[in-house]
């Protein structure tokens, strides 16, 4: 599938550099319900969820991507106010998984014979990618990976580009000031070939698209 991940321009650089993206973790993101889409009322589920909640966070991280581009909310939230860049991945589909957009916490029954909540591993997938339904203009699909904390620099996780993270497009925001022909150079040597564009801000509807005078331009160029 191919999906989309947007940064600053800056970002986007050292990414294409060194040929990685960076893994976050779950207390660093922008959504405070992050794992915390359950309905913690009960005090002995605050208990085994606080537990839960630490040992993901220690554990796992996740990469965010959309699965499309257009939409100019994530330019102005994710890539700097439409000033940075979004670069395009394929990866397999059985490694992404799309988020649940919910208007309500989720419920969580307790055991009839303990009286304990029973958090079922059924339960802690839906924690990983339930969301609050306002944000679901953001169309997420997430890719889940194990931390290696021997990897770790200065507090960043980083996942290479590989066979299941395939670069393919780069597409320079409508504000972004980076060359077009500067980032065709950085990736001319990449295989597959990664397709470089400018995009813009669209005539008649609310939506980021392709630049195709600037693209066609600097292509010629």
């Amino acid at each position: 599938m191919r999906v989309y991940y947007l940064t600053g321009a800056q970002f986007a650089l050292s990414n294409l550099a060194l040929r990685r993206i960076k893994i976050a973790r779950f207390e660093d993101l922008n959504d405070p319900f992050e794992l915390l889409g359950i309905d913690v009322g009960d005090r002995d589920l605050r208990t085994v969820f606080r537990a839960t909640k630490d040992e993901i966070n220690q554990n796992m991280g996740v990469i965010c991507f959309s699965k499309s581009w257009s939409n100019p909310v994530i330019w102005g939230h994710y890539a700097e106010k439409h000033t940075g860049v979004c670069l395009g991945f394929d990866i397999p589909d059985k490694l992404l998984t799309p988020v649940i957009y919910a208007k309500r916490l989720l419920k969580i029954e307790k055991d009839k014979k303990t009286g304990k909540p029973k958090l079922t591993e059924g339960v802690k997938n839906e924690l990983l990618r339930t969301k609050f339904f306002d944000w679901k203009y953001e169309n997420e699909m997430r890719l889940f990976v194990t931390l290696d904390h021997d990897t770790v620099e200065s507090g960043k996780y980083f996942a290479l580009f590989s066979k299941d993270l395939v670069l393919r497009e780069i597409i320079l925001g409508p504000r972004c000031e980076l060359p077009i022909e500067g980032l065709r150079k950085i990736v001319a040597d990449f295989a597959p070939s990664v397709t470089v564009i400018k995009s813009r801000i669209a005539f008649t509807r609310f939506e980021v698209l392709e630049n195709k005078n600037v693209s066609r331009t600097a292509n010629k160029g």
